[in-house]
């Protein structure tokens, strides 16, 4: 009898052992440090600093890219990157999908830290959620550049890209004080993006606002709706608006249609040719694949260079 309690005991004390390590092992384990990002679609505990990541907001990744913050995976499929980000078609990044279509089943063999959604991929939100935390950021066009440089900190915090982030802000807040100074006395502008043949205009708080909203450019004219696809204009309304400056995206160019119509092509025209803009040489063809496609700070600061050099040509003269 005292041998089988003996036993007992000791069988009821090894037992007591394993269970206080494995206590032990939990406690020693070291907890996951997390960052709290507010975006577009809420508020999401993120990896502090994680290691696989996947972009589908080009205009993120464009920020990204400045920051040099390493990507695992980006959308390939159907993507006309710009130039300056071309790398993102080679193979050191994983496929994931289109911009609108993510593959979900190369997002889960991934095994991602974590998602940077947002953009054209804004209604797969809550499946790439079900994946790995993901973060919208998005920039508000009504408020470019408060909504700009709260997205390139966020990025900042998360990556522990503080230092860069400050001085990106830095350099671009600079380039657009510098181009101010031109801009005030450059006269009106309007902005128009050409599609099919067809032209849609932009004005402030738009999504192509920025030529107005942050580097004062006084608007040809105002539109009630500033919605995302523009406003149906034609040759017509553009002389009667009569800008001195036309500033021209062409929407087939930035998807790589080669098809249709150009821009040059559309524009000219005998009523566009009576405009002040056509008449003084302001028509201005920015990077089209850049800022529809794209549309971080270094696609604006790009388009700053684009038209700095107009500018200084109207100087010049």
């Amino acid at each position: 009898m005292y041998s089988y309690i003996k036993a007992k005991l000791v069988i009821l004390f090894t037992v007591l052992l394993v269970l206080v390590g494995c206590d032990n092992k939990k406690e020693q384990q070291p907890s996951v440090k997390t960052v709290t990002i507010e975006h577009s679609q809420g508020k999401t505990e993120v990896p502090d600093n994680p290691k696989k990541v996947v972009v589908f907001n080009t205009a993120t990744l464009d920020i990204m890219d400045a920051l040099n913050i390493p990507v695992t995976a980006v959308p390939q499929s159907d993507v006309h990157y710009p130039t300056f980000l071309s790398k993102y078609d080679s193979k050191e990044y994983t496929n994931v999908g289109t911009l609108f279509e993510p593959n979900y089943e190369v997002l889960s063999s991934i095994q991602p830290d974590i998602i940077i959604a947002g953009g054209r991929a804004n209604d797969a939100y809550n499946k790439l959620n079900d994946i790995a935390p993901t973060i919208s950021l998005d920039i508000d066009y009504n408020n470019f550049l408060g909504s700009i440089t709260q997205r390139t900190r966020q990025l900042g915090d998360i990556f522990h890209k503080q230092n860069e982030a400050d001085k990106l802000l830095a350099d671009f807040n600079q380039k657009i004080e510098q181009l101010k100074q031109k801009t005030s006395t450059a006269g009106s502008a309007l902005v128009i993006m050409v599609n099919g043949g067809k032209m849609s205009a932009y004005s402030e708080k738009s999504r192509f606002g920025f030529v107005f909203d942050v580097l004062g450019f006084k608007p040809a004219t105002t539109f009630q709706e500033a919605g995302r696809h523009g406003n149906a204009v034609t040759s017509e309304f553009i002389l009667s608006v009569n800008p001195e400056w036309l500033f021209v995206l062409d929407r087939d160019n930035a998807i790589g249609n080669k098809e249709a119509q150009s821009a040059q092509q559309v524009l000219n025209n005998e009523l566009i040719k009576k405009t002040s803009a056509w008449q003084h040489n302001h028509i201005v063809y920015l990077d089209s694949t850049s800022i529809y496609i794209s549309g971080g700070i270094q696609t604006y600061s790009h388009l700053m260079d684009q038209i700095d050099v107009a500018l200084q040509t109207e100087l010049a003269h």
